[in-house]
């Protein structure tokens, strides 16, 4: 694959053209990042308030007693989506899902701990400790490359 970048000061906006002679899933694939929108905002609530969550000051996102929480630097934060929901609205590229009931910043983790026997262990920069379920060790071990 070619990749072109030509100035042009007449041009108001940028512009990105893909040439190919059939559509492939390379393009299928570029076409896909390339449309991605920004992450998407996160509104949670605590005592009464709602507050804006930033993502990357999100540790982690889990469920639990039948409502969904945000971990963050600043504290804990009910949020009023679905795991599944949030998933499609945060960054694919620091957030993965871990289990049915969690998903973790990658950008937050200290260590993943390999020692157990068909899961893994991973600490978090907040001192709390999650577990990779086996249905989602697969998954981790090709984000992490191993």
């Amino acid at each position: 694959m070619k990749i072109e970048i030509k100035i042009d000061e007449t041009c108001a906006e940028p512009k990105i053209l893909i040439l190919t002679d059939k559509i492939t899933d390379e393009v299928n694939l570029i076409f896909k990042k390339l449309s991605l929108d920004a992450p998407m905002t996160l509104a949670g609530f605590r005592d009464d308030t709602l507050k804006i969550l930033e993502q990357q000051r999100i540790v982690r996102i889990y469920a639990a007693a039948g409502k969904v929480f945000a971990a963050t630097q600043d504290g804990e934060y009910m949020l009023r989506l679905r795991l599944y929901e949030l998933e499609e609205r945060l960054d694919k590229n620091s957030f993965v899902r871990i289990s049915n009931s969690e998903i973790i910043n990658l950008k937050k983790v200290t260590n993943f701990d390999l020692s157990f026997t068909g899961t893994i262990c991973v600490s978090l920069s907040d001192g709390s400790v999650a577990y990779v379920s086996r249905r989602y060790v697969p998954k981790i071990k090709q984000v992490l490359g191993i």
